[in-house]
């Protein structure tokens, strides 16, 4: 008796295997983004009254990532810090006082998190075309001070009108997450860090 080759199915459709691509692709967008959107919230959102954060929540919102010049002549972009949490601030080259704080509260923030440092990097975007006090800098190793004058992205922080009075954080992704103030209290601020980064399982 002979027996009858049994047939093979063929290759899906080609509709079909978009729609597999895609739905493939929003898994891994999913996973990719949800380490990020556990840890606001649970910082944010699933805590006891006791434990509200100091600094002001913004609805997370993903920055441009434009090529911005280093002081060096080199080029800086935000997304070569992604992986990373990112403490920025805005000020002219002058950086009075206030500015100094700020620069100030950002180094010391980060080093007291001790063995979470190196999670977090800092960076100044200068607003103007000035030259900062080259003795500022050498103090302040390891910040990343770039111009972004007339850049669209100083209008993407939320600051109404004045993005220097705040320090911002933005997350490994990429996204604006939370602003503390330009002046602000400095264990307060170190507590909602050493939080942030607590909770997150990326950056």
């Amino acid at each position: 008796m002979s027996l009858s080759a049994s047939s093979e199915p063929g290759p899906p459709p080609a509709d079909e295997q978009r729609r597999r691509g895609r739905r493939i692709a929003l898994v891994i967008l999913a996973f990719c983004a949800a380490p990020t959107l556990a840890a606001w919230f649970a910082y944010f959102v699933w805590q006891p009254q006791s434990r509200m954060n100091y600094g002001e929540l913004i609805e997370p919102r993903s920055l441009s990532d434009p090529e911005l010049p280093r002081l060096d002549g080199g080029s800086f972009r935000l997304s070569q810090l992604r992986g990373k949490w990112v403490l920025l601030q805005v000020d002219s080259a002058t950086c009075g006082d206030r500015c100094r704080k700020k620069l100030l509260y950002m180094r010391q923030a980060r080093l007291a998190l001790g063995k979470d440092a190196d999670r977090v990097e800092r960076v100044w975007l200068l607003d103007d075309a000035g030259v900062p006090d080259p003795v500022l800098l050498r103090e302040d190793g390891g910040l990343n001070v770039v111009r972004a004058p007339g850049r669209s992205l100083l209008e993407e922080l939320p600051s109404s009108g004045n993005p220097a009075g705040y320090i911002f954080v933005v997350d490994p992704l990429g996204s604006l997450m939370l602003r503390f103030p330009g002046d602000p209290d400095a264990p307060r601020m170190l507590r909602d860090l050493a939080r942030l980064l607590k909770v997150s399982r990326i950056g």
